[in-house]
């Protein structure tokens, strides 16, 4: 039903537009006092104000319908063709004194229609309005999300995201993740009393005893010892529990089984559906984040006490070997002494146990050597003295002092070096340390009657070929290198063994390095002295067939 009212003094116009919309789709009433029709306008506004342009008062009541009336019809009723200028722009309208009742009815149908038009396209427009703002706000959060691995900063960002997306009086965010301790954070517009602050964390609990229902609880939390972290927008206003009354939107922040806390936000004024949707998704996606930055905390913890575990070992590597060098030194020099015959004729049978003895302490006198030189190598304490070298001067020193060795087991130890090898810049203890080991290795593991080749010879970085299981490991960046290989007829590696060859006391597990023993740091020191060079070291094998090792150096 329409409600029209008639402004008019004239009983002429007021019987005539009586009889016009006195039917059941029209509310009509004519006035001419102007106090009603102020009192009428701003407690029921009309549809349509008919106004006659002779009204006495016409200027003091249009000051009023503009105040009161934006969203209602505004028709001027005028006796001639001319309007009065003034209220030209004022009417949405006009209709003349001897117009028909159906012109007249139709002008009231036509800017009726019009009125509820715009008036639905105005509510669209808003809407989409607000389905942007609310979609471009839960675009920035995400993307806020994805710059940080920081929990109090992702709650931080989540709690901006809502207040941006819905404008709340209050959020009230328990977290489980940021600190050791359960937090109630506080974002709120005005300030809390104490009183107020103690009921919010009541509710907290209440809500957080909902959440774990019929499931272990992480805390147990007490409200006095409860942490609240508070930041508020206005000092100057105070909330009261009135705010209990607010609309309210509850929502847990949690991946899976993994709950990081709940949020819940308060507003003076209703939350649509559309409000529900955006801040249940923006709880949601903060759980992934949070989810991440909690993985990446722990690994940044366990690093940390692998490294603390690591330098420990390292420390404690030094220090037995250290301890075990010095009664080692007294205990060689005594049984050098013996062997002389210093304290008297040394028998057959002594001379047995004393030279086992004797193979002992420099076996483990190898072993402390070894020890001592990786805790150098990792606390990056080795001592290297570069100098120009030839690789052939070190493989001839090697092969000199293992020849006796290979010869007493029956193995053939031969060369094949290239003439002319350019130098390199090297520490030539240091190769020679690599190379024995690596002969020594072949030696070890070699049986009876076979060969064991050393080889030397230069190579473009393009003629080298690298076992795949070191490919990714090694990355070549000189032109030419001086490659050296151990070539054995041995026992050879698994090919699912190989990439644990270099391993730190690691023995390829078989029957032959059982009882040959040993520590396993030999590789990985030869390793470690290579990379000091800016070289590498791989192998190839095949079971039962052999092995080759392989080290570069730039040349």
């Amino acid at each position: 039903m329409i409600k029209i009212l008639f402004i008019s003094e004239n009983v002429k116009y007021i019987k005539k537009f009586k009889e016009i919309f006195s039917n059941n789709h029209y509310e009509y009433y004519n006035l001419s006092d102007i106090s009603l029709i102020d009192d009428i306008i701003s407690v029921d506004t009309p549809d349509v104000i008919i106004i006659d342009q002779n009204f006495e008062n016409i200027k003091a009541v249009s000051k009023n319908i503009k105040l009161h009336c934006e969203n209602s019809i505004i028709i001027l009723l005028i006796s001639s063709n001319s309007a009065d200028k003034e209220f030209v722009k004022f009417a949405n309208a006009f209709i003349t004194s001897d117009m028909s009742e159906d012109l007249i009815t139709s002008t009231i149908a036509v800017n009726t229609r019009m009125k509820n038009s715009l008036e639905m396209l105005s509510s669209s427009n808003k809407d989409l309005a607000d389905s942007l703002y609310r979609l471009n706000a839960l675009y920035n959060t995400s993307s806020q999300f994805a710059g940080t691995l920081d929990k109090s900063q992702l709650l931080k960002i989540m709690s901006e995201g809502m207040d941006r997306a819905l404008s709340f009086s209050l959020n009230c965010t328990f977290s489980l993740c940021t600190e050791n301790e359960p937090v109630l954070i506080l974002d709120s517009l005005y300030e809390l009393s104490d009183e107020l602050i103690s009921a919010l964390k009541l509710r907290a609990i209440l809500n957080y005893n909902s959440v774990f229902e019929g499931k272990k609880q992480p805390f147990n939390i007490e409200i006095d010892k409860l942490k609240v972290i508070k930041h508020v927008k206005n000092n100057s206003n105070r909330f009261t529990f009135n705010l209990f009354q607010y609309d309210n939107m509850f929502a847990p922040i949690k991946l899976s089984e993994n709950v990081f806390g709940f949020v819940e936000i308060f507003k003076d004024g209703n939350f649509s559906s559309d409000d529900s949707a955006c801040f249940q998704t923006i709880a949601q996606q903060v759980a992934l984040p949070l989810k991440s930055a909690t993985l990446y905390q722990e690994i940044i913890e366990t690093n940390l006490k692998l490294e603390k575990l690591e330098r420990l070992k390292s420390e404690f590597i030094s220090i037995v070997s250290h301890e075990l060098r010095t009664p080692l030194t007294s205990i060689k020099n005594s049984l050098d002494i013996l062997f002389s015959g210093r304290c008297g004729e040394v028998t057959e049978s002594a001379d047995k146990f004393l030279s086992m003895a004797m193979r002992n302490v420099q076996r483990l006198s190898g072993i402390i050597n070894d020890l001592l030189d990786l805790s150098k190598i990792e606390a990056g304490k080795m001592e290297f003295k570069f100098a120009p070298t030839n690789i052939n001067t070190v493989i001839d020193y090697v092969k000199t002092a293992l020849s006796e060795v290979a010869k007493s087991k029956g193995l053939n130890l031969a060369v094949c070096v290239e003439d002319n090898l350019p130098d390199v810049n090297a520490d030539a203890q240091r190769l020679e340390q690599v190379l024995t080991n690596l002969v020594s290795n072949a030696i070890k593991f070699t049986p009876e009657g076979k060969n064991i080749k050393i080889i030397s010879k230069l190579v473009s970085k393009n003629d080298i070929i690298i076992n795949e299981s070191f490919r990714e490991e090694i990355k070549l960046l000189q032109d030419r290198y001086i490659e050296v290989d151990v070539i054995d007829e041995g026992i050879g590696i698994a090919q699912e063994d190989l990439c644990h060859a270099f391993d730190k006391f690691a023995q390829i597990e078989n029957s032959l390095s059982r009882k040959v023993g040993g520590t396993g740091l030999g590789l990985p020191i030869a390793k470690q002295l290579l990379e000091a060079h800016k070289g590498a070291i791989w192998c190839d094998s095949e079971l039962d067939k052999g092995s080759k090792f392989t080290f570069i150096i730039p040349a």
